[in-house]
């Protein structure tokens, strides 16, 4: 048989991610799930809010059809009037539109129906590094190049001088993730006004129409910062959502795409997202989840259960002697390596069963992951397993 051999060798390679995240089940039924800490994969350990549990009650009353049945390809049109107006009461009258809107199976569904829809043979799209290893995928998959510009490195914002070095006449999009999946920054409103106006200078300088797509899953996610709303900050932008992290809901798969009403493409993009995504399959995301997003799309986010955690692991390791970047928001530590090769250090880490995810995977080097939305007393229990590792490294000085 004659397969596809780009998908044959995604399936067979797998994601580090996923990779580590199979390992920790595997030690766990071996070990005990107390005995191996598990910061690969971020899967909320935080349930969803119990009025997500009486709008599944309430939704599964309704007669059959609806609860089961197919809805339009683009979403139940009261569930988008829903969510449009929540957008307009946080962001300004003029987020959103129910028509602005296309209602997805969750934000890898997002991002792969946009990158489908605005990508041809020889574009390319830009990811901040580092970056969530499947924009890589995804932009491969539709058809174009992904260019890594690193990001500062003093405190990883976009780094606007690089940016601008690395945008051609084939730039077709920017990928832009905040609060940022792995470092857990927030980029500043000044900092995207300055990546803003060089997108404007070169989008004119090449007469082109360089879309920034904002993937942001983490929003709701945040200690103490503002995420800033990024149409209101570069009109060509087309915003990405999950209710995976702030409903605590990542395998129900389902979120949105927006083209903001103020996008000045929004009138042809609306219909090639809708195509895209007829294209890709990705038509109808769930009906029942559809409903429960109309219940609960203002419901808060558990952020004290993930902001205990953070504090207990930065304390922790600040006082072990490690170095990290403090998150600003999402539920993900970036911890230097106590070796230039991550995945050697991962590998030393792996034999005291901590498991985070090296930077390789992320688009560069010296760097572990750490997911912290997993039980607070996983945190608490690592520590003798971090101070080893650290033991160790200062006894081969």
């Amino acid at each position: 048989m004659r397969i596809n051999q780009k998908s044959y060798d995604l399936g067979a390679a797998k994601s580090s991610i996923r990779e580590i995240a199979a390992y920790a089940a595997k030690r766990r039924a071996e070990l005990g799930a107390d005995k191996v800490f598990d910061f690969s994969i971020g899967n909320p350990s935080v349930p969803a809010p119990a009025a997500v549990g009486a709008s599944i009650q309430k939704t599964i009353s309704l007669p059959s059809v609806q609860v089961h049945g197919y809805t339009p390809a683009a979403g139940l049109p009261e569930v988008k009037e829903v969510v449009a107006s929540s957008l307009c009461h946080r962001f300004g009258a003029q987020a959103a539109r129910p028509q602005d809107l296309y209602l997805t199976c969750g934000a890898a569904a997002s991002i792969s129906i946009t990158l489908h829809a605005i990508s041809n043979p020889g574009d390319e799209v830009v990811v901040i590094t580092p970056y969530f290893p499947e924009y890589r995928v995804w932009i491969e998959h539709a058809g174009a190049t992904c260019v890594e510009v690193p990001s500062r490195a003093d405190d990883f914002q976009i780094d606007v001088t690089a940016l601008r070095a690395a945008l051609t006449q084939r730039t077709k999009a920017v990928i832009i993730n905040s609060p940022n999946n792995p470092v857990g920054t927030i980029y500043s409103a000044q900092n995207l006004a300055e990546a803003a106006c060089v997108l404007r200078e070169c989008s004119q300088h090449f007469g082109t129409d360089i879309l920034l797509l904002a993937d942001e899953p983490y929003r709701e996610i945040t200690y103490g910062l503002q995420v800033p709303w990024v149409p209101d900050i570069y009109a060509n932008t087309v915003v990405c959502y999950s209710y995976s992290k702030s409903l605590s809901l990542p395998g129900e798969r389902v979120g949105w795409i927006l083209v903001p009403p103020t996008n000045p493409n929004n009138a042809q993009l609306i219909p090639t997202v809708a195509g895209s995504g007829r294209s890709l399959g990705f038509v109808c995301a769930p009906a029942l989840f559809q409903r429960v997003i109309a219940d609960c799309v203002d419901e808060p986010s558990n952020v004290e259960a993930y902001d205990r955690n953070r504090r207990a692991l930065t304390e922790g390791l600040h006082k072990l002697g490690y170095t990290f970047v403090e998150p600003q928001g999402a539920f993900y530590l970036w911890l230097k390596a106590l070796e230039p090769d991550a995945r050697a250090f991962y590998e030393r880490c792996r034999t005291h069963e901590l498991l985070p995810v090296p930077s390789n995977s992320f688009g560069c080097t010296g760097w572990v992951r750490l997911g912290y939305c997993v039980p607070y007393q996983t945190i608490i229990n690592s520590m003798d397993a971090w101070a080893a590792v650290m033991k160790e490294y200062q006894n081969e000085l």
